[in-house]
């Protein structure tokens, strides 16, 4: 055991840290920090930390020679929190401690490489930044916004939940800027805009205007090896947004050791890695506890038994744990319930959101039963509202833990303290030692848990260096899509794909633009085009394309039909496994607006096939028919089918205009169902988290000749009357997210 590790545990151990103690510990931090090597400085940051966490053990006769550490580590949001205790003693430490007060945060000070980073992007360099999930670099965005160098700022990030949570946390500067999150909302001439997009809708907005700030977060799913099957997309993003205006960037993200060769130098970029953190994360193996020679089946049941018992243990802390897949949360989380049942403990949680499943999905969902207990789920599935106000729980201290899968560890921020690792696979892949360091960085959190704690239940992947490459600028002919090809500028074409570059450039103008903002498989709308082409020389199939408003059975079924062909397959999908039975669930969908009518669609089917029903099985089955409800609706009809039949339409009117013949127009219902079928001026309450339900309520209260933004001024200023048309929980996400 090495003597920093000897020193932590000391002073995790011991009831009082003593004078001679701290001046002990103090001396050696000192020591290391002479040395001026990067490991050393580690070693005495991680023993600071840990000090920090047992600060009521620390004797005060010495705080002023420990703030002067930690002052000397950069550990200035940790001074202010603490400015009680930790008071700046000379003029010198006054004088430097003010030059890491942020300039345009009020009361926000950053740590030493926080301010680092923030020079460089005031002075206006492109940065590149990888570093540990607990180092703040969210924080140096609203640094950016505040600012207000920039006119015209463009952020990218993953998901819709993350897009929100950056939205609550900007709305403060709604006076400066124009909040877009939308692309039917206009950007403003006469003042700022922020747009909070994801990458697909930075394509789908048309036209931008002069973008001056991109920031991109989590840029590692830029890279085509890590197999995001979004990556296509926010490699044209950047494209459209960097060679179109030449805009300054920030890209953020983890654990990163390096990106391709030669991209930082073409765009006059710094690649800043740092191991800078204000949490530390201790280790614990629970893996050496389990029988690994026994059958899969006992294994599982071994590490059940220990994570029910830990769990218990850890009751009172805010805990992650990890799964494969939705699934598998889900069947964990019904694990642990039957534990604590089983051992007594009690429902105490009236949560709010509990009283709206009953009455809007239903009391035999299980995450029902699990709330009241302190219990949750979280995956890509849930419904936007339901995920959000879980991580609001959680993060209040309302929910002791939730079974998630990745979606939670790649897509929103926590306040867990304890993280388990129960699984050592994603979806059906091997995790690698890049996702095991984002999942184990998510335990702790700047400002809140001075140290987290990851528990492995599996063991730990070999540790490699994490390079991503950026694939519109490498250009790897085996590695590089045509949907990436496509988008790059002639002139910045490599010799090994000149050759397809020219192939696909060979395509008619007007047929190539559209391939490029449509933004899916260039051979597949290529096909659709040909198919397209020839459909039209039927007058029975060309009704089938010449639709407007709403389609019919038909008409909708040989889109989804081109789609499926073309564009995807349902072996790369969870839910649905024909067009037929897709577009029984959109025409149902449609005409009842309701997901609980699929839900129990799925359900009967399930059961209609079962000869012994019991309970258990009625319950089991019934968390899938919702899992599976849910995920058709947020992966299908909010994304696959609108984009589809938005391909399609695109292609169908050059075509037919083409031809001098009449086209069809598929935006109105591809407009509808992207805004659930809610009206158009209220669609962006969904968007920001309200119950779809809720928002029809209201359809008859708020006037329908108000625009998107003075909708919300309409509901501010009608607060009172609004809440007489929602439930409890209604309410809360409306005071949250307006």
């Amino acid at each position: 055991m090495d003597k920093t590790t000897e020193i932590i545990l000391e002073i995790e151990n011991v009831e009082r840290i003593s004078f001679e103690q701290s001046f002990r510990i103090v001396s050696y931090c000192t020591q290391l920090l002479s040395q001026h090597s990067a490991e050393a400085e580690l070693s005495a940051r991680k023993i600071v930390i840990h000090v920090l966490n047992n600060w009521a053990k620390v004797d005060k006769n010495l705080y002023a020679v420990w703030a002067d550490l930690i002052e000397t580590l950069g550990f200035y949001p940790y001074i202010q929190k603490n400015s009680s205790d930790l008071k700046i003693m000379s003029f010198a430490d006054d004088v430097r401690m003010s030059y890491f007060q942020s300039d345009f945060l009020k009361n926000t000070y950053l740590h030493k490489e926080q301010k680092k980073i923030s020079n460089y992007l005031l002075s206006g360099k492109n940065i590149i930044a990888s570093a540990p999930t607990s180092f703040g670099k969210s924080l140096l965005i609203e640094e950016i916004v505040a600012s207000k160098k920039y006119k015209n700022i463009v952020i990218i990030q993953p998901t819709l939940a993350l897009l929100d949570e950056t939205r609550l946390k900007l709305k403060k500067y709604a006076d400066d800027y124009k909040i877009i999150v939308r692309t039917s909302q206009p950007y403003s001439e006469d003042k700022r805009n922020l747009f909070l997009l994801t990458a697909e809708r930075v394509m789908e907005y048309e036209p931008l205007p002069q973008i001056d700030f991109l920031i991109i977060d989590e840029f590692y799913k830029l890279s085509l090896r890590r197999k995001d099957d979004r990556a296509d997309t926010l490699n044209n993003a950047f494209l459209k947004v960097v060679n179109k205006f030449h805009s300054r960037f920030y890209f953020l993200g983890p654990n990163i050791d390096g990106i391709t060769d030669g991209f930082a130098e073409k765009y006059d970029a710094i690649f800043y890695k740092s191991d800078f953190s204000l949490v530390d994360c201790n280790v614990i193996d629970k893996s050496n506890l389990i029988n690994w020679s026994n059958s899969d089946k006992q294994i599982d049941k071994e590490k059940i038994t220990i994570l029910c018992e830990l769990l218990d243990e850890l009751r009172n802390e805010q805990t992650l744990i990890y799964c494969s897949t939705p699934a598998r949360a889900r069947r964990m989380a019904k694990v642990y319930l039957e534990y604590l049942q089983r051992i007594g403990r009690e429902k105490n949680n009236q949560l709010p959101l509990i009283e709206w499943i009953n009455k809007n999905v239903s009391p035999k969902w299980s995450l029902a039963k699990e709330l009241q207990y302190g219990v949750a789920i979280h995956d890509g599935s849930l419904q936007k509202h339901i995920g959000a106000s879980i991580i609001k729980y959680f993060n209040e201290g309302r929910l002791n833990c939730i079974f998630c899968t990745s979606t939670i560890i790649e897509g929103v921020n926590t306040s867990a303290k304890n993280v388990i690792l129960f699984d050592e696979k994603k979806g059906g892949n091997e995790i690698d030692f890049f996702d095991y360091s984002n999942i184990k960085g998510r335990s702790g959190r700047m400002m809140e848990h001075y140290v987290g704690r990851i528990f492995n239940f599996c063991h730990v992947p070999v540790q490699k260096a994490i390079v991503i490459d950026i694939p519109f600028y490498e250009q790897d002919p085996e590695t590089l899509t045509n949907e990436i090809l496509i988008n790059i500028k002639k002139n910045d074409v490599k010799q090994e794909v000149r050759n397809r570059y020219d192939q696909i450039n060979a395509l008619p103008a007007d047929l190539l633009s559209i391939i490029k903002q449509n933004g899916v498989s260039v051979n597949g709308q290529i096909r659709i085009y040909n198919k397209l082409i020839s459909d039209l020389k039927s007058k029975s199939v060309l009704q089938n394309i010449q639709w407007s408003q709403l389609p019919t059975w038909d008409q909708m079924y040989y889109v989804l039909e081109l789609a499926e062909n073309n564009l995807f397959n349902f072996d790369s999908k969870r839910g649905v496994f024909s067009v037929k039975q897709l577009a029984r669930y959109l025409n149902m969908y449609r005409t009842k607006k309701n997901i609980i009518d699929i839900v129990n669609d799925i359900y009967n089917s399930k059961i209609a096939t079962v000869k012994t029903l019991t309970d258990e099985r009625k319950a089991r089955y019934y968390d899938e028919a919702v899992e599976t409800a849910f995920h058709i609706y947020r992966h299908w009809f909010q994304f696959t089918v609108p984009k589809a039949f938005r391909v399609v339409d695109s292609i169908q009117r050059l075509i037919c205009e083409k031809r001098n013949i009449k086209p069809g127009s598929y935006s109105f219902f591809v407009q509808q169902l992207e805004n659930d079928f809610i009206r158009e001026n209220l669609s962006i309450l969904v968007e920001f988290g309200i119950p779809s339900n809720a928002v029809r309520r209201l359809e008859n209260v708020i006037p329908s000749n108000l625009s998107e933004d003075e909708v919300i001024d309409f509901i501010k200023k009608n607060r009172s009357n609004i809440k007489k048309y929602l439930l409890p929980y209604e309410s809360e996400r409306l005071e949250q997210c307006i």
